[in-house]
């Protein structure tokens, strides 16, 4: 395979069934490259002492994607070297150990692609609208996201 043939991707998708993280990693894989880095992000049991039961996550869907692809252009500004980005992030009910975002990268050395999944993950939280409602036994709340700009805007 010529390098030609292997142009760097960019795969972007919000959406309600389960993730996974096979398919996720396989968009990424490319020859030219050595090192594919993953991020996960699952639901955990508890949060402050409490128990959680469930995530529900909303969003706005063409502005988040948007979102996302100004990550990605970042991504590729930062490391050249990057080759393909895959960020896929659920909405809707999300249980307990679930992905409810997985992130790759592939690039030719482990660096690259790893410090590429840290910012697209911490960019991601404080960017792109998408909103997690946490269930508890007998209680819900809408967590905000610490590192998102505009609930920091209006404090």
């Amino acid at each position: 395979m010529e390098e030609s043939e292997d142009v760097p991707k960019d795969f972007i998708k919000i959406r309600s069934e389960k993730l996974s993280v096979d398919e996720v990693s396989e968009l990424v894989v490319s020859p030219y490259c050595g090192a594919v880095s993953l991020f996960i992000g699952t639901t955990r049991n508890n949060f402050e002492g409490k128990k959680v039961i469930r995530l529900e996550y909303e969003a706005y869907t063409s502005m988040a994607e948007t979102e996302i692809k100004k990550i990605c252009r970042d991504v590729r500004q930062k490391w050249p070297s990057v080759k393909h980005i895959a960020v896929h992030h659920r909405i809707g009910v999300v249980p307990i150990t679930e992905a409810s975002v997985i992130i790759a990268v592939s690039s030719p050395h482990r660096a690259e692609s790893l410090e590429a999944v840290m910012y697209c993950i911490n960019t991601l939280k404080a960017s792109v609208p998408i909103w997690k409602k946490e269930i508890y036994e007998d209680e819900y709340s809408w967590k905000e996201n610490k590192e998102c700009f505009w609930a920091n805007s209006e404090k």
